[in-house]
C-alpha cells in the first residue's frame, strides 16, 4: 500500500471495514444498485474482479455514480490492466499474485494496492520492497488462520487481507489475528441474489458482514 485513499477517513483499504466484498458481475447495469446496497449495509470498499467482460464498465459506473463507495479492481494480473483500471476510476488494486513488472505498475498507479501472497518467501520479498499490506490468497487452501498466525511472529510488520474460501463462520477467526486487517469474501453477494436483483437481501447480508468484529484482534 503506497498511497492514502483520497477523501476517505481511513488511510488503508484494510481499515475501511472488516470485510471487502469480492464482486463478479455479468451485467454492468447491476453495478450501481449493488454498490449502493453494499454501502448501505456498511461495506464501502468493493472489489470488482476482472473475471467478466462487464467489469471495466461496472467499475466506471460505481466510480461515477456511487461516490460514497471505494471501488477497486480485483484479479489484476498485468501492467496493462493496472493502467486501464485506474483510468476507469478504481481506487485500489488487488492481485492474486505478483511479479516485478506487475508490482512496478501498481507502485506507479498512484492508488493503494494489495499484491497476493501465499508463502513466507513472497511476504519477505515484498517487505524488502517496502510493501507491508498484502492479500493472502487462496486463504483457506494456503493454510488458513494457522498459517497466518505462524507468520505473525517472525513477520509482524506484514498485514493481510485473506481471501479465498472464507465465509461468515470463519471470518471472525481471521479477524481475531493481529496481522489481519480485513477479509475478502463473496457470501454477501450470492449469485442468485444478484441475478434476481434482490438488493434488499444483499444489503442485509452486507450489514451482517459489516458487524463482524473479532474478540481479540486489532485489525478489524
Amino acid at each position: 500500500m503506497t498511497s492514502p485513499l483520497p477523501s476517505f477517513p481511513a488511510a488503508s483499504v484494510l481499515d475501511l471495514a472488516p470485510v471487502v466484498p469480492v464482486v463478479v458481475l455479468d451485467d454492468a447495469a447491476d453495478a450501481v444498485p449493488l454498490a449502493r446496497a453494499l454501502v448501505a449495509g456498511g461495506l464501502p470498499a468493493i472489489e470488482v474482479t476482472l473475471r467478466t467482460p462487464a467489469a471495466p464498465a461496472a467499475i466506471r459506473a460505481i466510480a461515477a455514480e456511487v461516490p460514497e463507495a471505494v471501488v477497486g479492481a480485483g484479479t489484476v494480473i498485468t501492467p496493462e490492466q493496472v493502467a486501464a483500471c485506474t483510468a476507469d476510476g478504481a481506487r485500489f488494486l488487488v492481485s492474486p499474485g505478483w511479479t516485478e513488472a506487475l508490482l512496478e505498475a501498481m507502485r506507479g498507479s498512484g492508488v493503494p494496492f494489495l499484491p497476493g501472497v501465499s508463502t513466507a518467501s513472497e511476504v519477505v520479498a515484498l517487505l524488502e520492497r517496502g510493501v507491508r499490506e498484502m492479500k493472502f490468497f487462496p486463504a483457506q487452501a494456503a493454510g488458513g488462520t494457522a498459517y497466518l498466525r505462524s507468520l505473525a511472529g517472525p513477520l509482524p510488520q506484514a498485514r493481510f487481507c485473506p481471501t479465498g474460501g472464507i465465509g461468515p463462520q470463519t471470518a471472525p477467526e481471521y479477524l481475531a489475528l493481529p496481522n489481519v486487517g480485513c477479509v475478502g469474501g463473496s457470501w454477501m453477494v450470492p449469485a442468485e441474489a444478484v441475478t434476481a436483483r434482490d438488493w434488499e437481501r444483499i444489503e442485509e447480508l452486507a450489514r451482517g458482514a459489516a458487524g463482524l468484529r473479532s474478540s481479540g484482534g486489532s485489525g478489524a
